[in-house]
């Protein structure tokens, strides 16, 4: 019963603290970094659709983003509307893709589905540095409009921050109510024993589909946040890396686990930049840190944190019966 109330009400108390995180942080720097954080989220949440609970692994996150971002920031700029009308045409680019990359995963698996979704990645990439006509090429595009509310112009840090995080908010109470539905379970036995759940009269390819359309729709919404809020992209941004770093967040988090997903964005997102100070070496200790964290917390940070807390209340209960 406890448990229960600490995973209903500890997203509102951090989402509550995080709201006055701009009065401590003045730096302009740690707020772009606050704001690259939420978009992470976000990212991070719809892999766990697909990677997470059915066990499909997806390394074309980075083709994913890219075209929700170009796709929003294009309809944005070349027929002057509405950022908001920009992304409401990413999250349907993400619908489109879904359904594309869910029809291959019914034939292919393991390995084969992970060059599949990079070799996505890479034609994507590819495709945005060739159309020059359309997308800028290598030059990529400048000068995207920034969200605005009529005359309210979400041009600086912090207003970009209250923004995104009432964005991230929703995509995770959204992810969490569909991880814990009888969507979210079907997901996860399709990861545990695929046949069975076949067996059952469960249609997996509808199942599938329907994994990679909620990862490529988180995915496009964060490509649309990033574009209106940088204001410039080129295609050599959205590389294997950039694909790779997602698999590492939800790996550090926890595969699985929705609490776990923003857990594994903060850490990678933040730790770098918190090693800074140790100059070219940051990257070979954050590299080690990962390591270890692997080694020794297998199944996540989000679930070592867990533990902690658990033995940290139980020994607190054991004073006070002592007491």
């Amino acid at each position: 019963m406890e448990n229960n109330k600490v995973k209903k009400f500890a997203p509102m108390a951090v989402i509550a603290a995080a709201m006055f995180l701009p009065l401590f942080l003045k730096n302009d720097y740690y707020m772009l970094v606050l704001n690259r954080l939420l978009i992470n989220i976000v990212v991070v949440l719809g892999i766990n659709f697909i990677t997470g609970l059915t066990g499909q692994m997806n390394l074309g996150s980075a083709g994913i983003f890219a075209l929700g971002a170009y796709s929003s920031a294009l309809v944005s700029i070349k027929f002057g509307v509405t950022p908001w009308v920009g992304m409401i045409v990413a999250v349907f680019m993400g619908g489109v893709i879904g359904l594309g990359l869910g029809y291959p995963s019914l034939r292919v698996k393991g390995v084969y589905l992970s060059l599949t979704t990079i070799g996505f990645a890479e034609v994507v990439r590819l495709m945005l540095s060739n159309m020059t006509g359309i997308t800028g090429g290598t030059q990529g595009i400048r000068n995207i409009p920034v969200f605005s509310i009529y005359n309210f112009k979400f041009n600086t840090h912090v207003r970009v921050y209250y923004l995104f995080l009432f964005i991230t908010a929703i995509t995770f109470f959204v992810a969490c109510r569909i991880t814990y539905s009888k969507w979210g379970r079907v997901f996860k036995s399709l990861r545990d024993n695929a046949e069975a759940v076949e067996m059952s009269g469960v249609n997996i390819a509808s199942i599938k589909i329907k994994a990679f359309t909620l990862a490529a729709i988180f995915g496009s919404l964060a490509g649309s946040m990033y574009a209106h809020y940088m204001g410039y992209m080129n295609p050599s941004t959205f590389n294997m890396d950039f694909s790779a770093n997602y698999v590492i967040m939800l790996m550090v988090g926890g595969i699985g686990s929705v609490y776990g997903n923003v857990i594994g964005a903060l850490v990678v997102t933040v730790l770098p930049e918190a090693l800074r100070f140790m100059g070219t070496y940051y990257q070979i200790v954050f590299s080690a840190i990962i390591l270890l964290g692997a080694i020794f917390l297998p199944n996540g940070w989000g679930y070592g944190i867990r533990c902690l807390f658990h033995v940290i209340v139980s020994g607190s209960r054991k004073e006070g019966s002592d007491g």
